[in-house]
């Protein structure tokens, strides 16, 4: 693969994929091509949150990959991913001592962390800059709890059910070590809420996940950076107690997965 032309292979014989910038896309989402509308949307998003277009970031890759796409003739320039019917956006959320980025393509999240210190995507013109510069993608990995503070933010105004509450428990225990749940912690208070959400009929008057995981990083005595193994104990956890066996796309599940997925790619990424 030529250092200067990096993508080149991979336009020439078929398109560039989310998947294939995007280390925590799957799904039908991660064989889709990456469009101009939905990079031009990422671009707006950015320039809104951060006043400009972040260097080797989310909008970056995906303005290279929908251009070499679109040269290689297999999308136009008008195109927009079908499969991410909810578009491409930024969440900003403050929080106790700093500020969390969420950023996403459709349901699913490309992109958390503080601006200053979150990578995440597993492109190889980010392979290539980590290559040629000695620079560190990600040093600071993502953990449990600030993968629950995302949630916070994704779906903060989601009211607390059984599933989130055996998400948030799940999740908890691999922070902290510990088998039982902690008397006035994150578990305890998210049982607490769903079980008063069950006997509440008005969604205005229910306990929001953002009530009980907002700061969630301060309410844990320890705290770990989000592994695979973790992201399947909170996934097989919110699944089980799930009245539809699914998980909630922006939820508990899905940012400690996101999470796992980018500390992976970023270590895949510094050993490259």
């Amino acid at each position: 693969m030529s250092q200067q032309q990096p993508w080149r292979r991979s336009a020439e014989e078929e398109p560039i994929k989310y998947g294939d910038i995007f280390a925590t896309v799957q799904g039908n989402l991660a064989e889709q091509p990456v469009a101009p509308r939905d990079a031009s949307m990422m671009q707006k998003a950015e320039n809104m949150v951060f006043g400009k277009t972040a260097k080797g970031g989310e909008a970056a890759a995906m303005q290279l990959a929908a251009m070499q796409n679109e040269k290689a003739g297999f999308v136009g320039h008008s195109d927009a991913t079908d499969s991410a019917p909810k578009g491409v956006g930024i969440t900003e959320g403050d929080l106790a001592d700093r500020t969390l980025i969420v950023e996403t393509v459709g349901d699913q999240v490309v992109n958390l962390g503080e601006p200053s210190k979150r990578g995440g995507r597993r492109s190889p013109q980010a392979m290539q800059k980590k290559k040629n510069m000695n620079l560190s993608i990600n040093q600071h990995p993502i953990t449990i709890g600030e993968a629950l503070e995302a949630t916070a933010i994704t779906a903060g105004q989601k009211p607390v059910d059984h599933s989130d509450a055996a998400a948030i428990q799940a999740a908890e225990v691999r922070a902290t070590g510990r088998t039982s749940i902690m008397a006035g912690g994150l578990a305890a208070a998210a049982q607490s809420a769903a079980q008063h959400n069950s006997r509440v009929k008005r969604d205005e008057d229910k306990t929001k996940l953002a009530d009980i995981l907002t700061d969630a990083s301060s309410k844990l005595p320890n705290d770990k950076p989000a592994t695979r193994q973790d992201a399947e104990g909170v996934v097989g956890a919110e699944l089980r107690n799930s009245p539809n066996l699914v998980t909630h796309p922006t939820g508990v599940a899905a940012s400690v997965v996101a999470a796992a997925r980018l500390n992976q790619s970023s270590y895949n990424s510094a050993n490259y």
